[in-house]
């Protein structure tokens, strides 16, 4: 559908066609199973409150004007002491009294104009879920797949909250969801499998479930409060309720959870690696509220859950990193022995095609093709090369819809219906290719996704089964889609092959002098730093990217030049005087001497060429960047120090009643980030392993806050149990 980006709907008066930019977060409303209040800062008077907040706490008359100490309990004395905390992120959660209520669950945190939000519930009872906390908990970490762990979570959290259905939602690469497993009562129509467009939750809508990671809709039939003043006092402008608790839901999204029959939800964010991987959606069939201990609770599991699938999705890339480095070795033994590499990538198509799950694979390399399992014909492999040069000159090139991509490629649909190609070195013509058979395959929607809705759409004219009846799509010319995981073995396998074809023509320059001129040009444009050296130790070639990492002036002319280069120079000057005296392989590391004469950690691989036993044809130095894995070990030292430092502050923060069993639940937390931590660590992309293990490290301080919000509700409503006499 095409959309004016100009034009952004205010909040309950978009339709179907502009609701994606629709100002939910200009809500202008809350449910009424609460209250609501808005603090300016200067004298934190209320300048703005919901409609039904007199009402709500037992008073008489409008609260504007009025200081929270006026409101009679503790409310002021509650929140007094968090008012110089941001509060920007997650809300401050204290129990308090005021007006005539019990006892409330008030939610401090501080909109984006500078207002300060309080937010009123009543208050749950006074339960302390440690031990199921930590049953759940342990059941998370014990899942050892995915579908496990979904499965066990989706009847977990039903357990838990009591709600009808849950399901796991997960989102794919271009953002349509999956209900990728479901816990739900016998009689109701199952869910699981359906697939959802990425227009069923609009971009403003995600970007709120990051922020607001708990969503809770009361009852479909609710009357909304508004805010009064409408404006705010404080910026003359509509409030930012983004991390409302109570804000409104859009009238449309009220409308479809009609049209299914749902009448209440609760919603929970899934983050991994800092990005909105999925949601734990739960519906009821009848009006429903959960206490702010419950939410809490299962916002604490969703973390944990978060951490985990990081930790398994990473493990298995892990375990495709490892079986490419057996691959990479074997075709490097290959080279030592037989003078060629291909034979190792080809005697074995298990190792080749398992890493992607693919069908079959072809080689173009220097004008000749070699295929394995189930592929194109030679000269269809070479129209299809030259077809994908172009497109992999910038990396790896995918799709599962070849034809869609090329109608001209149609004939190839039963046996490459899918497409993976890896440059393997800077001639555009030489590539890995993998292929995927043609699946046909249903796959069920909840609603027809390609029906474009238009402008004189009303929401209240969608039925049920307009909307959300099943609608079959039977895929043709497709293959499975490649997964992130097998896109990333496809980038190491080809930078393996890559390397080896680097060492591959370097051994030629010494054994092949008529071909001296053609491999020189590759090993000079290749992006691996390499010397290639002479038997006497004088450089035959040092190419740019050598250079350029080593900042040279001027080129290198000898192995013995070497060691001026770096700040251990006596260390490199006895590994290469043991490479040219002994044949010594070198493998370790070494700091080069960097421009501002800083430390630079380079990987260092020497080898002797070898004639015959005795007689030495030269040498081949390659040198690796260490720099970004060096800093992924900072990244995990700093990881294990700020999670630790996170339980100590817990475990200060908590009364002493309660401190041996939050701090056995915060240490099964604690395992659980530093597992994943471990496989993060070991994953395939070391540039982004320090943001991944900061995304770690920061859900682990989340939950520990949200722990600290639970064991303090806890530990205050004892206390006013104690302070009343009555029984807890």
């Amino acid at each position: 559908m095409t959309l004016d980006p100009s034009v952004s709907p205010a909040f309950g008066t978009a339709n179907l066609s502009n609701c994606e930019r629709e100002q939910i977060h200009l809500a202008g409303s809350i449910q009424p199973h609460g209250a609501l209040l808005v603090l300016r800062e200067a004298d934190c008077r209320i300048v703005q409150e919901s409609a039904n907040a007199a009402a709500f706490l037992g008073l008489r008359g409008a609260l504007r004007g009025l200081h929270p100490h006026e409101l009679g309990g503790d409310l002021w004395r509650q929140i007094e002491p968090h008012l110089g905390r941001t509060a920007d992120a997650i809300p401050i959660a204290l129990r308090c009294a005021a007006g005539a209520r019990g006892e409330l669950n008030a939610l401090l945190h501080r909109a984006q104009g500078g207002e300060i939000v309080v937010e009123l519930e009543r208050a749950g009872p006074a339960v302390d879920y440690t031990a199921e906390i930590q049953r759940f908990v342990d059941a998370i970490l014990s899942s050892t797949s995915l579908r496990g762990l979904c499965d066990s979570c989706a009847a977990l959290f039903c357990e838990l909250t009591g709600y009808d259905r849950v399901m796991i939602y997960r989102f794919d690469d271009d953002g349509h969801g999956e209900v990728f497993a479901e816990t739900r009562r016998p009689e109701l129509e199952a869910f699981l499998g359906n697939r959802y467009p990425a227009s069923d939750i609009p971009q403003i809508a995600r970007r709120l479930y990051e922020r607001n990671r708990v969503r809770l809709l009361v009852d479909v039939d609710y009357t909304p409060a508004p805010l009064e003043p409408p404006l705010s006092p404080v910026t003359a402008q509509e409030l930012d309720m983004s991390l409302c608790f109570l804000r409104s839901a859009s009238p449309i999204h009220i409308q479809y959870l009609k049209n299914m029959g749902v009448a209440g939800t609760l919603v929970v964010s899934l983050m991994v690696g800092g990005k909105l991987w999925g949601l734990i959606s739960c519906h009821h069939y009848a009006p429903r509220f959960v206490h702010f201990e419950m939410r809490a609770v299962c916002e604490l599991l969703a973390e944990v859950m978060g951490t985990r699938i990081a930790a398994l999705e990473s493990f298995a890339q892990g375990q495709a990193e490892l079986a490419v480095r057996r691959l990479e070795q074997r075709m490097i033994q290959s080279v030592c022995r037989e003078g060629d590499w291909r034979g190792a990538l080809f005697d074995s198509a298990h190792s080749l095609l398992l890493p992607l799950n693919a069908t079959g694979a072809a080689l173009l390399f220097e004008g000749k093709t070699r295929t394995t399992g189930e592929a194109p014909g030679t000269e269809q492999i070479r129209e299809l090369g030259q077809w994908l040069a172009p497109r992999i000159r910038t990396g790896v090139f995918a799709t599962s819809a070849l034809a869609g991509e090329e109608p001209a490629f149609e004939s190839l649909t039963g046996v490459a219906s899918g497409v993976v190609a890896a440059p393997i070195s800077t001639d555009p013509d030489e590539m890995l290719i993998w292929f995927r058979k043609e699946r046909i395959r249903t796959v069920t929607w909840g609603g027809n996704p390609f029906k474009p809705p238009s402008d004189n759409d009303d929401p209240t004219e969608l039925s049920p089964r307009r909307s959300f009846a099943q609608w079959h799509q039977v895929v043709e010319g497709t293959s499975d889609p490649w997964s992130v995981a097998e896109l990333a073995a496809a980038r190491l396998i080809g930078e393996s092959v890559t390397d080896v074809v680097v060492q591959f023509r370097a051994l030629r320059i010494l054994i092949a002098q008529d071909q001296l001129e053609h491999v020189l040009r590759q090993v000079h444009s290749a992006e691996q730093q390499i010397i290639v050296a002479g038997p006497d130790g004088r450089v035959l070639e040092a190419n740019p990217a050598l250079q350029d990492l080593f900042g040279a002036a001027k080129s290198i002319g000898h192995l013995d030049e070497l060691p001026a280069y770096f700040l251990d120079s006596d260390s490199v000057r006895q590994r290469l005087h043991a490479l040219r005296e002994t044949g010594t392989p070198w493998r370790g590391e070494a700091m080069l001497m960097a421009a501002t004469g800083a430390g630079q950690p380079v990987a260092v691989r020497a080898d002797p060429v070898l004639a015959s036993r005795d007689r030495v044809l030269g040498y081949v130095v390659l040198f690796t960047d260490l720099t970004e894995r060096k800093a992924a070990d900072r990244a995990r030292e700093r990881f294990r120090d700020n999670v630790m430092l996170s339980q100590r502050r817990l475990m200060g923060s908590i009364d002493s009643n309660t401190a041996l069993a939050v701090e056995s639940l915060m240490s099964s937390i604690i395992d659980n980030a530093q597992l994943a931590a471990l496989e993060i660590a070991d994953g395939l992309d070391t540039a982004g392993i320090p943001e991944t293990l900061e995304s770690v490290r920061a859900s682990v301080a989340r939950a520990a806050e949200v722990l600290e919000q639970i064991s303090r509700a806890v530990g205050r409503a004892g206390g006013r149990d104690e302070e009343s006499g009555e029984a807890p």
